[in-house]
């Protein structure tokens, strides 16, 4: 009889161990499905006849957008200083990012980004923009 309610004790103890285990793997799987983010990459070239502080007020418009635009989760800017010489003529680098595709969608028509672009276009000789999904 003990060698019995030992073996039910083994068993249960493999039982649990093992649903613990998987779901431990499910809340890992779910974690890094909501860690997962949407980089939105955005690099610019300006006229050659634009002051600094026309660039200047870009980039103090371009980071007032976050106060603005509730769906950015996360921005970032700097300008090339790459040794490579690939950057064809993009001098600034903007990253936004997004924790989903409808916050990006939200943020593209948004008036405050619309009212940017109108500041920025005067200027603007080149731009470049990729969007992806950030893998860790």
């Amino acid at each position: 009889m003990l060698r019995l309610k030992t073996g039910y004790y083994v068993l249960t103890l493999v039982l649990v161990a093992g649903f613990v285990a998987n779901l431990h793997a499910a809340e890992k799987d779910q974690t890094a499905k909501e860690q997962k983010l949407l980089r939105h990459v955005v690099m610019f070239s300006f006229n050659d006849d634009a002051t600094e502080d026309q660039i200047t007020e870009i980039v103090k418009a371009f980071g007032e957008l976050p106060k603005q635009i509730k769906t950015i989760h996360a921005y970032e800017w700097g300008t090339n200083n790459s040794p490579e010489g690939l950057n064809k003529t993009h001098t600034h680098c903007f990253l936004v990012t997004f924790k989903s595709e409808k916050d990006r969608d939200e943020y593209l028509p948004h008036p405050a980004h619309k009212e940017f672009v109108i500041k920025l276009k005067p200027i603007l000789k080149d731009v470049t923009v990729i969007d992806y999904w950030a893998s860790h």
